[in-house]
């Protein structure tokens, strides 16, 4: 850690000594939040005193305003005006017959009786009448105000606001902690730091960004006093700029979403008005935060629902924004020329098959262990194949990477790896000479068992030696090197608030991406589960994870939950998950979005996630009446030449039924483009239930 609290992000860095800095959240409720030090528009001390109310899961709280549990009785408001019209006309009307006369005299009565006689024909009696009438007609006002319902009426005209205005977000209640005061500080004692900063704040030459990384460092000040010191000297001297990203960076060089980095909530677009939608969420903002991307997230959609633009390129940019502040470590895989940010919006770019690419990928992901390297190296490479042991891959693989580690200090590169693989001979002597040299009996004879299993039918090395061919290709020869000189990136570096994208060559070399995909999927969810440290959110996030999946990368995924850890898997399709995987993956991922387009085969698999619950229905019969009297027959004959329509009686029957939430018809037809059904559920166990999101808002 450098003096300013932040970790350095190098590959091959030492495991932190204590909790990293942490991030921050910007504003959003349906008003652009700053994105970065604002020179016009709120600044981050105005966007702090923003209301934040506590609300179930994935409800945008910047600004959000609670609504009641049951939606109240709403009188249309045509009906209100009629009414009122009417109320008018009949009150005006009684008035004028009262002043008229025509109605008698008695409601004067009571001015008279209790009028001095004395006072007759003086101004003092005129004064009194004066005030009789205005207490009568007030309270004939009162009276057909209340029948014509004037007051409902007016609320509601002065509610509405004018076309075109943006209704105010509310600000925080007064008694609530002013965060751009920065107390903590204060209370702790430092206060010329916290006067700095406050000030940075007020100005606008601090961004949110800025708020939460510091306020992050701050946390670990607290976890480990000896930093205090030069998290004091760092603020005073830097003010806004203080403990920054080893980066250097602020702020992202751009951002295609809203974002709420004080609580770590990215704005995905706005839940549906509908009936179907229950009334405390009609017209909510919808957003996610780590508290449920903790529970992964699985995403199906045909191409061009918006997989890439409306989620996953949000998702990744709130928790790049986040490893900014030191709170997490983001790593996304997608296929060469994905829109998913610029270059400069990350730490590490590794470009797989393109020979410009600074960076290179571990193949063995950090691992020292040749029996682990195995597992993971077995789960890419065999793993997708049916019937295929994987445990037998991976000793097959074990019997080789040891020997190798043990007789060169390093695991083979993938050309090394296919020869042995192939039980190529000079290759094979040599490692046995290089063992012998070393006296490594033990590792001698794992290199003998595998020579001898070569031969027997049905031993995995074949097929292993096959798909490590995939990789043993021209475009790759610079990539996965293993002699330590080049900049490589392994899933170990989750300790550290690192942006990492990397690009797998899926148009030129399909198979081979699929399998690098399988190997990063199997590689974080080892490294995220063994890590020391989890104060840092660890997440992947796979812009297609099509042929991805095996059962022993899916029981990885079930662990991370537990890990302070997450994945986002997008499929075109539940086709391109094993068959036997399908519901197991609907099951183990807390988050379930099917875009508009999915088929009803899909659809099918999502209702039966969600389940069914008790509704109630209305049954209308309809009933035929015949008239015994004469008048009352011709009375009917007269409305059924009039309407066509013969009379009839309505029998109500209302009752409670069982129901799928979304029915597969419904999420193959009723979706419309540009929306998603998603369903919600928290690291905490907080669910909530299916609701439709309309992500173009």
């Amino acid at each position: 850690m450098d003096a300013d609290g932040i970790h350095d992000t190098s590959q091959r860095v030492p495991r932190p000594a204590g909790p990293p800095p942490m991030p921050v959240s910007p504003p959003a409720a349906f008003i652009p939040p700053p994105t970065r030090a604002p020179s016009a528009g709120p600044t981050v001390a105005e966007w702090l005193r923003v209301s934040r109310p506590n609300a179930e899961a994935g409800v945008w709280r910047y600004g959000h305003v609670p609504r009641a549990a049951e939606e109240p009785e709403v009188t249309p408001t045509r009906q209100l005006v009629t009414g009122a019209a009417l109320s008018l006309l009949a009150g005006l009307m009684l008035w004028s017959l009262l002043w008229n006369g025509y109605l008698g005299s008695f409601w004067i009565w009571p001015l008279l009786m209790f009028t001095p006689d004395s006072w007759r024909g003086t101004n003092s009696f005129v004064v009194a009448g004066w005030i009789w009438y205005c207490l009568v007609g007030g309270g004939l006002i009162f009276g057909f105000g209340r029948l014509g319902r004037w007051p409902e009426l007016l609320r509601r005209i002065a509610r509405r606001p004018a076309a075109g205005s943006v209704a105010a977000i509310p600000a925080a209640p007064e008694e609530l902690e002013d965060l751009a005061g920065w107390p903590q500080l204060r209370d702790a004692g430092l206060v010329e730091a916290a006067e700095h900063l406050a000030r940075e704040a007020e100005s606008g030459r601090m961004n949110d960004v800025d708020y939460v990384r510091i306020r992050r460092a701050w946390e670990s000040v607290r976890a480990d006093s000896s930093r205090l010191r030069p998290f004091d000297a760092s603020v005073r001297d830097k003010g806004a700029g203080a403990c920054l990203h080893p980066s250097g960076a602020r702020d992202l060089p751009v951002r295609a979403a809203r974002h709420d980095l004080l609580v770590r909530q990215v704005l995905l677009g706005t839940v549906d008005s509908g009936a179907r939608t229950p009334y405390p969420r009609r017209g909510t903002g919808f957003a996610l935060d780590p508290s449920v991307l903790g529970t992964s997230l699985l995403a199906v959609g045909p191409s061009g629902a918006g997989k890439t633009g409306r989620l996953v390129r949000p998702v990744v940019e709130s928790l790049a924004l986040q490893a900014l502040a030191g709170q997490a470590a983001v790593v996304t895989v997608a296929a060469a020329g994905a829109q998913l940010g610029p270059d400069s919006a990350f730490d590490v770019v590794v470009r797989i098959g393109d020979p410009t690419s600074v960076h290179d990928l571990d193949l063995y992901g950090g691992a020292t262990d040749a029996d682990e390297a195995a597992v993971l190296l077995a789960e890419a490479l065999v793993g997708d194949i049916p019937g295929m042991d994987v445990r037998r891959a991976a000793t097959a693989l074990a019997q080789l990477l040891g020997p190798f580690r043990a007789a060169y200090s390093r695991f083979p590169g993938v050309p090394e790896l296919r020869e042995l693989l192939e039980q190529v001979k000079a290759p094979l002597d040599a490692l046995r000479q290089a063992l012998e040299g070393a006296g490594q009996q033990g590792m001698l004879r794992e290199l003998d068992a595998r020579v001898r299993q070569q031969s027997v039918p049905g031993d995995p090395g074949h097929v292993l030696a096959d798909r490590v061919a995939l990789l043993d290709r021209p475009a790759f020869a610079s990539f996965f090197d293993t002699s330590g000189q080049g900049r490589q990136f392994s899933m170990a570096a989750l300790e550290h608030p690192l942006r990492v994208r990397i690009d797998l060559p899926e148009r030129g070399h399909a198979d081979a991406s699929r399998m690098l995909a399988r190997l990063l999927l199997a590689q974080f969810a080892t490294a995220a589960a063994v890590r020391t440290d989890r104060s840092l959110f660890a997440f992947l996030a796979f812009d297609d994870a099509s042929h991805t999946l095996t059962a022993g990368t899916l029981r990885g995924v079930q662990r991370l939950r537990s890990a302070n850890a997450g994945v986002l898997l997008t499929l075109r399709t539940l086709d391109d998950v094993p068959e036997a995987l399908r519901t197991p993956l609907l099951g183990a991922v807390g988050c379930r979005m099917a875009f508009a387009g999915v088929t009803t085969w899909d659809g099918q698999r999502f209702a039966e996630a969600w389940g069914t619950e008790w509704v109630e229905t209305r049954d209308v019969t309809h009933r035929t009446v015949f008239a015994d009297q004469p008048l009352t027959r011709a009375i009917h004959t007269f409305r059924k030449l009039v309407t066509g329509k013969a009379v009839t009686t309505d029998a109500v029957t209302v009752r409670q039924v069982e129901r799928e939430r979304w029915s597969a018809s419904d999420l193959a037809h009723a979706v419309p483009p540009g929306h998603a059904v998603l369903s919600l559920a928290s690291v905490s166990g907080e669910r909530a239930a299916p609701l439709l999101v309309n992500l173009t808002t």
